[in-house]
């Protein structure tokens, strides 16, 4: 608990030191390649590799950039991490990777945030390609090939629209790989970004289980998914088991808590995702002597997984006003969470169209 409570007060420093930063936007001579992907990498298993492979096999002369979230240590599920990003990054650096960058902070933001977090940060980057896998879907072959017509292709509640040429191209619900392309495609137009011919788009494996990989973690045994994981992979999350350091499923109770139950009417509503509804709801009902009686609390949402947002954002109570500040400027800050050797960095620096670039690891000693 202690070691997340940490973290926790560490990165809510490092996001209003990044909300306090300008933005110094540069322009790049380079002429080099950038394959940024955004993987959560919770853990780094074989579909993660494999189309890490993939797009350096087609491009071998790129330099492979990962996007992996960031501050809170929360996934866009709202769900604790297994291991913090720093160890990810070392993973991914030791598979492949040239440069791990810190994403946002997807369990306290909407899908629709971070989507367009991540697409500045593509923006910063100046990304050429994007690797992205996806499942065979009937119909799905279409989006995909207007997708990288650069059109803009936009996800609604069980439609698919193309709103360069005003058509709804498919009717079905998508699963969260496939969804996670089309909100891409809808953010980057949003923001003005030419994506044309920039998506790799990578079929997904199959064999792996992410449920088998958190059972193997929770138990420290292995035997049944040695096939689905790197070797690193596996060395590094028996590391992290000896020294004590796995965060899945842990939160900072007490800080949620302590939020439900002395915050005004006021101030939960004003918090991201929260509305008047669910604000009076968790008043109502107070006070709360534990996380079961809260979670009974928690309206539903549009999401399965909205009662675990909820609880990210009681973890880390920021109001919605600055949600969006921090959006606005994103990223004004690019952390480097590991990079291959200093050849790497330095054709990094070349590339991206950002002045403020600094090292976690340097950061983690000031703090």
């Amino acid at each position: 608990m202690s070691q997340v409570s940490d973290i926790l007060r560490r990165d809510k420093e490092l996001f209003f030191k990044d909300l306090d930063v300008e933005c110094n936007k540069s322009d790049t001579t380079s002429q080099l390649n950038l394959i940024a992907d955004f993987t959560e990498y919770n853990p780094l298993h074989n579909g993660h590799f494999h189309c890490m492979k993939t797009a350096k096999h087609m491009f071998p002369e790129s330099l492979f950039v990962a996007i992996v979230p960031g501050l809170f240590e929360r996934s866009g599920r709202g769900i604790p991490y297994i291991l913090p990003r720093e160890v990810r990054a070392e993973i991914a650096i030791s598979v492949g990777a040239d440069i791990v960058v810190e994403g946002p902070p997807m369990g306290i933001m909407g899908s629709g945030q971070y989507s367009l977090c991540l697409c500045k940060m593509f923006q910063a980057l100046n990304t050429t390609y994007i690797p992205r896998g996806y499942k065979p879907l009937d119909g799905f072959d279409e989006i995909l090939k207007r997708i990288n017509m650069g059109h803009h292709i936009a996800p609604k509640p069980y439609r698919i629209v193309d709103k360069t040429t005003n058509e709804v191209i498919l009717r079905d619900k998508l699963e969260e790989d496939n969804y996670v392309i089309t909100s891409f495609s809808n953010s980057l137009s949003k923001i003005g970004f030419d994506y044309t011919g920039k998506f790799i788009f990578v079929e997904r494996i199959e064999g792996v289980s992410g449920t088998l990989i958190r059972e193997s973690i929770m138990k420290n045994n292995f035997d049944d998914v040695l096939d689905m994981m790197p070797p690193k992979t596996i060395e590094v999350l028996k590391r992290e088991i000896e020294n004590d350091s796995i965060i899945y499923g842990i939160r900072d109770i007490d800080s949620i808590l302590d939020t439900a139950n002395n915050f005004t009417f006021e101030q939960l509503a004003d918090l991201n995702l929260f509305n008047e509804k669910l604000a009076r709801n968790i008043i109502d009902n107070r006070p709360y002597d534990d996380i079961d009686k809260l979670e009974k609390a928690i309206l539903h949402g549009f999401s399965s997984h909205f009662r675990q947002r909820v609880l990210s954002i009681l973890e880390n109570p920021i109001p919605k006003k600055i949600i969006s500040q921090y959006i606005d400027k994103y990223p004004s800050n690019i952390r480097i969470l590991g990079y291959k050797n200093k050849e790497s960095l330095e054709k990094f620096i070349k590339k991206v169209n950002n002045e403020n670039i600094s090292l976690f690891n340097e950061l983690k000693q000031h703090l």
